[in-house]
């Protein structure tokens, strides 16, 4: 994997959502978006923990980067609703097309199946796509610290406010921690993996929760496999955990769910 992965992937989103303007002007797509929905509460859902003592958001995940195909002809419908029956607390899609197969069709399908929330996960650098988000249904949207400035955070954070989204604010280390806690981010998800370089190492979410305000929710990503792994995060008082991989590998996923949320040994 070259170190310059995301400054490449964030070049083709420029490029995506320029095309996307062509076809939708961002005014007639604010217009859409806008309008009232019903959406799902994600946020509010990992406030506490679980009655486990443990909340899950499972992703649909088809490939990555790293990995290549991680499940093909994956069926977001069947995959949601084995989530829900394994007890998630909500659900990831992804929707990136070049680099993870994902497609907005795989968030609407999964949302349709299910009652829990859905996170958008996406490169998001654009008012236009938080506007689109909007349109797709997603009841969140992930904002990445590394690839916005602190003001388009802070616009970004409003602009999902306004549209009654929640947003999982991504940082991987101390600054861009920093820059999240000025732009008033509450819930951070920290990725154990680096996103330059793909490297994971799980203690990262470990270290940087203990930094985090009172008032602030962790959420550690990336490389969480094992009940061993959830239980030595939770005993650092992290109890969320966004988890993708290793459900979509597993050949019974809501069974497996039940596993790491402790619901049997």
């Amino acid at each position: 994997m070259k170190k310059d992965f995301l400054s490449k992937i964030v070049e083709h989103k420029k490029q995506e959502v320029a095309a996307a303007q062509k076809r939708i002007p961002e005014n007639r797509l604010r217009n859409e978006a806008i309008m009232p929905r019903n959406r799902r509460p994600f946020a509010k859902r990992l406030e506490q923990p679980g009655p486990s003592g443990v909340n899950i958001i499972a992703e649909i995940k088809r490939a990555s980067p790293s990995k290549g195909v991680i499940r093909k002809d994956l069926d977001p419908a069947a995959y949601a609703s084995e989530y829900e029956r394994g007890g998630a607390a909500a659900i990831s899609v992804l929707t990136d097309r070049m680099h993870f197969q994902g497609s907005f069709e795989d968030l609407k399908t999964a949302r349709k199946a299910t009652t829990l929330p859905v996170l958008r996960k996406d490169f998001l650098i654009s008012s236009y796509q938080i506007y689109e988000s909007s349109v797709l249904g997603a009841d969140a949207i992930l904002l990445i610290v590394r690839i916005l400035s602190q003001e388009q955070l802070q616009d970004y954070l409003s602009l999902a406010h306004e549209l009654k989204m929640d947003a999982l604010v991504e940082i991987h280390s101390e600054k861009d921690l920093e820059t999240a806690t000025l732009a008033g981010a509450k819930l951070i998800g920290i990725n154990n993996r680096d996103l330059g370089s793909f490297k994971t190492n799980i203690k990262t979410a470990v270290r940087l929760a203990s930094l985090l305000e009172p008032d602030q929710v962790p959420v550690a990503a990336s490389g969480i496999k094992t009940w061993k792994d959830i239980q030595t995060n939770k005993e650092m008082g992290i109890y969320n955990f966004l988890i993708g991989e290793s459900l979509v590998r597993a050949e019974n996923p809501a069974e497996f769910l039940k596993f790491l949320l402790g619901g049997r040994s």
